[in-house]
């Protein structure tokens, strides 16, 4: 059974938080808040994780997922940035937008795109999020809460806790949080690629 934590939206409680990020370090799968919407998300090493989150979605491996990063200088250590990447990718962080990018050695191999070799990044907007990245110390591999045959993410945390009871360890619930999934660009090509609009802006890579 999933355990359930509230903690405030602007000051999350850091014993609560302490507690998510435990499981999450015990090989645990949550799902938690960002600015965005809601995500399921799990530890870089955990092999077991990568597995649940695309049975709850209903993935292939072809399905890029996301490390959600505290910071830019954390981003830097799991993809190849170029100069001029570099510049748009600061310049747009953080916020609304997930980017597509070379992944670096650091990126275990079952977590990049088989044939590009690529790998989300993002790092979020939302206090609770940044509050448990800042105890983990490190990113949480990420998917957006978009179930099998949904048009729109679960929003509520008592609604997810309900949904996905046996298939969850935790959810950590800060209130409301967005709707729409975050804007998905492609950067590991010359050129831009908007692969889904969503809260970002996506006029500066048109």
């Amino acid at each position: 059974m999933a355990k359930y934590f509230e903690v405030h939206p602007d000051n999350p409680q850091p014993r609560l938080i302490r507690q998510v990020a435990d499981l999450v370090r015990d090989g645990g799968v949550i799902a938690y808040p960002t600015d965005s919407c809601f995500a399921l998300g799990f530890r870089l090493g955990n092999r077991d994780g990568l597995d649940r989150i695309r049975r709850i979605r209903g993935l292939d491996d072809r399905h890029h997922f996301t490390l959600v990063c505290h910071d830019f200088a954390q981003c830097g250590q799991f993809v190849v940035l170029g100069n001029s990447v570099f510049r748009l990718v600061k310049a747009h962080t953080p916020g609304g937008y997930t980017f597509i990018l070379p992944a670096s050695r650091e990126v275990p191999r079952r977590l990049m795109h088989p044939r590009k070799r690529t790998v989300g990044v993002r790092i979020p907007r939302h206090t609770v999020a940044l509050a448990l990245l800042a105890e983990l110390g490190e990113p949480i591999v990420s998917s957006t809460l978009l179930l099998p045959g949904s048009e729109e993410p679960l929003t509520q945390g008592w609604e997810i806790q309900q949904r996905l009871d046996h298939e969850l360890d935790a959810v950590l619930d800060g209130g409301d949080c967005g709707l729409q999934p975050t804007t998905v660009v492609d950067l590991s090509e010359d050129e831009p690629e908007i692969l889904r609009r969503g809260a970002g802006d996506p006029a500066p890579f048109e």
